[in-house]
């Protein structure tokens, strides 16, 4: 019973119609996620709205505690070691698999707080083991790679355990890049509208909520980060930290430049509309040079799938009802 089964899900019938079926359900999934998903940007304003109740917790907090001036609890938390929690901080995972980068990566992919940190740290923990155990079963378990020696299954297993650990950093850097695309095409557009509001009399704050009402049917990543630093201007004790914070969790250079910008237009009482407009500029001109290289790239991109698939199909519609005619004649030599 074991062995039919065994070989059953080891046959190459069995694995295509695996495949496929994965295929189909991605395929389909991936159409439907539209429809089911709901609205992006109402779940993700919802989200931006919690984070902007905890920074305002966290402000009072703060406040409280320079009130108290140094009184503290010696109540230990007892729900401390529950969970993935608990696990991150027995193992003390943070000091062994986080850094500076690591949190900077978190942010720039849109996971803020300590709860994502803990589900990366346990993921790169707990994956490894996963993948080994996986690979372990498929390899030595189901007998297959047989005709590999022993040390060859076993460094297959070991870099199973590496794919493992380095997941979590892969699906974060995606993710990432995914989002800073998304940031990168529509801020332009963004600072186009701050310069019609900041122009048009309104406060910083006032702008950054308008221009995020606006963007979001745009770009929802810059729509969240948009609204988060207006909720950071409102509650943080130093307005230059909220624009520091804003060109940190999203990583682009422009964003930078414009926090520069904010930054001594604060400091020094400069005219904001005249540095925001040489900016939605270079922008501008910034994504324009991008879409140019992208164009320039593509004749040679193109040049091999147009010798594997256009060509043969173009030979096929030209030289197919002439061999059809010199066929029903009997050959090029037929009488």
């Amino acid at each position: 019973m074991i062995s039919s089964i065994v070989e059953t899900a080891t046959s190459p019938q069995f694995l295509v119609s695996l495949l496929v079926s994965v295929s189909v359900f991605a395929t389909l999934l991936t159409l439907l996620s539209a429809v089911l998903g709901g609205n992006q940007l109402k779940n993700r304003m919802k989200m931006v709205a919690t984070e902007r109740d905890e920074i305002r917790a966290r402000e009072r907090a703060r406040i409280a505690a320079e009130k108290q001036q140094g009184r503290g609890s010696l109540r230990v938390d007892e729900t401390k070691f529950v969970g993935i929690k608990g696990i991150v901080d027995r193992l003390d995972l943070r000091k062994a698999l986080a850094d500076d980068a690591t949190v900077k990566k978190l942010r720039m992919a849109g996971f803020r707080g300590q709860q994502p940190l803990n589900m990366f740290l346990f993921a790169r923990f707990a994956l490894p083991f996963l993948f080994l155990s996986l690979a372990a079963f498929y390899i030595f378990g189901l007998g297959n790679f047989a005709e590999h020696s022993t040390m060859m299954r076993v460094f297959m297993c070991i870099g199973a355990a590496y794919a493992g650990f380095y997941t979590p950093n892969l699906y974060i850097r995606n993710l990432a890049g995914k989002r800073g695309d998304s940031i990168r095409k529509a801020w332009p557009d963004a600072l186009d509208l701050m310069l019609i509001c900041v122009e048009s009399g309104m406060s910083i704050e006032a702008a950054f909520k308008r221009v995020s009402e606006e963007i979001g049917t745009q770009s929802v990543p810059l729509a969240e980060e948009l609204v988060l630093v207006g909720a950071e201007l409102s509650y943080l004790s130093e307005r230059r930290q909220a624009y520091d914070n804003l060109a940190q969790r999203t990583g682009l250079d422009s964003v930078q430049a414009v926090s520069q910008a904010l930054i001594q237009a604060e400091r020094y009482g400069t005219p904001v509309g005249a540095a925001l407009r040489v900016l939605a500029n270079e922008s501008r001109e910034q994504r324009m040079t991008e879409a140019e290289k992208k164009a320039a790239a593509l004749p040679p991109k193109l040049t091999v799938p147009m010798i594997l698939f256009f060509l043969p199909v173009l030979f096929g519609v030209i030289l197919g009802p002439a061999g059809i005619q010199v066929a029903q004649q009997g050959g090029l030599f037929g009488g």
